[in-house]
């Protein structure tokens, strides 16, 4: 750093990146870099991304999801099948460090979009691919969504070794877990290029990257050759590792080291069991969850939610209440932790953000930018890539924003 310079007060402030992606996976990953820091221009059709018009919304384009995934970024609204609109978007990937898409291979090359065509433009570009399965394999080009990964990457089938049932789990899940592959991954590159100077292409497939998630602790058996077993990890997959009846409530009890259930087996009075020298043995409670995990099924209701949790802490067991959405509105460490705040939007009022879970002591996460409307700062990066006011007309923005 030369003398006088200071460093940023981001690690990814002076980067920009170019969003090109909609719905959960591409516009979450595009969050994170933003709130690192980097200048994340969020590139729309004119009819913007289609998580801005599901319900609830106070106003037209401007969803509950879509505020979620997309703060400190700006919007630019252009028609790509018209000349000015391709140009525009010509001389933003000139000034960009990165480019996420989320649609297809054959998609991006019919909008110009292919990594080949935006190296051309801007050789030093890292431009990240996300979609449903990797072009190397007999899978690609088809169609992909978080429910079908969750199906595919082995979630769904997991749930119904577990519960006899199978489930998606009721969060986007594979979209989330690859919006933080895509972050991560675009970081790595970025670091490469300040190393070498050089760009590249990232493939970032949902298929793969879910079953890379999913199978570390489910390889079981499997992790052998010969097979030593089935795949599925025995704790995990087994019906009663669920949340327990308690006398006015549910409570997840987990004892885990040998200390702990020792702890616990004298907290409900079975000394009998904690003096066994086989439960001090971790491979044979291993092999002995069902049993176990229904001992704690059959201690449960005769406490209410509240007396655990006392007894719990003093012994040092691990525990969790059961909590709802709506309890995590309320819930008191998130409150003192800012989990949840509420901002006032220009357009929007008075809204209720996610906060930052991670803490950095240099270079905070800080919200700078709330969710834009549809083309909000149009005018403004447009000014910014050298454009007069009324070829900013012409593309449908008013001469005075």
């Amino acid at each position: 750093m030369a003398e006088g310079e200071t460093a940023p007060s981001q690690p990814l402030e002076g980067m920009r990146v170019v969003d090109m992606t909609t719905l959960g996976m591409g516009p979450l990953a595009a969050q994170i870099l933003g709130d690192f820091g980097a200048d994340v221009i969020k590139l729309e059709v004119p009819v913007g991304d289609a998580f801005r018009h599901i319900v609830p919304q106070r106003s037209a384009g401007m969803s509950h999801t879509f505020m979620q995934f997309n703060r400190n970024k700006r919007s630019l609204a252009l028609d790509l099948k018209s000349d000015l609109g391709r140009e525009a978007r010509e001389r933003l990937l000139k000034t960009a460090d990165v480019v996420l898409v989320t649609v297809r291979p054959e998609a991006a090359r019919a909008l110009g979009m292919d990594y080949e065509t935006v190296r051309a433009i801007n050789p030093q570009i890292i431009y990240c691919a996300a979609y449903g399965y990797s072009e190397k394999g007999p899978y690609a080009g088809r169609p992909a969504a978080d429910d079908t990964i969750q199906a595919m990457s082995g979630i769904a089938g997991l749930q119904r070794l577990a519960s006899g049932t199978n489930q998606l789990i009721a969060t986007v899940v594979a979209d989330k877990a690859c919006g933080q592959a895509i972050a991560y991954s675009v970081m790595g590159a970025l670091i490469h290029r300040l190393r070498t100077g050089k760009g590249q292409y990232i493939e970032v497939p949902m298929f793969e990257t879910m079953v890379a998630f999913v199978m570390p602790e489910h390889m079981a058996g499997r992790a052998f050759e010969p097979p030593m077993g089935e795949a599925g990890y025995a704790r995990v997959i087994n019906k009663d590792r669920r949340p327990f009846q308690t006398k006015d409530g549910w409570l997840c009890v987990l004892p885990y080291t040998t200390k702990q259930w020792l702890r616990f087996l004298r907290m409900i009075g079975r000394d009998d069991m904690a003096d066994n020298p086989e439960l001090a043995d971790p491979v044979y409670r291993s092999r002995h969850y069902e049993e176990l995990y229904g001992l704690i099924d059959g201690v449960m209701p005769t406490k209410t939610t509240a007396e655990w949790v006392d007894l719990l802490l003093a012994a040092d067991i691990l525990f969790g209440e059961v909590k709802g959405p709506n309890d995590l509105l309320e819930d008191p460490h998130l409150e003192a932790m800012e989990m949840f705040p509420v901002v006032d939007h220009p357009s929007e009022g008075r809204i209720r953000l996610l906060g930052f879970p991670i803490s950095f002591s240099e270079t905070p996460c800080r919200l700078r930018r709330l969710p834009p409307r549809l083309g909000e700062h149009g005018p403004e990066v447009l000014r910014e890539l050298g454009f007069d006011a009324e070829a900013i007309a012409a593309m449908g923005y008013p001469q005075h924003p």
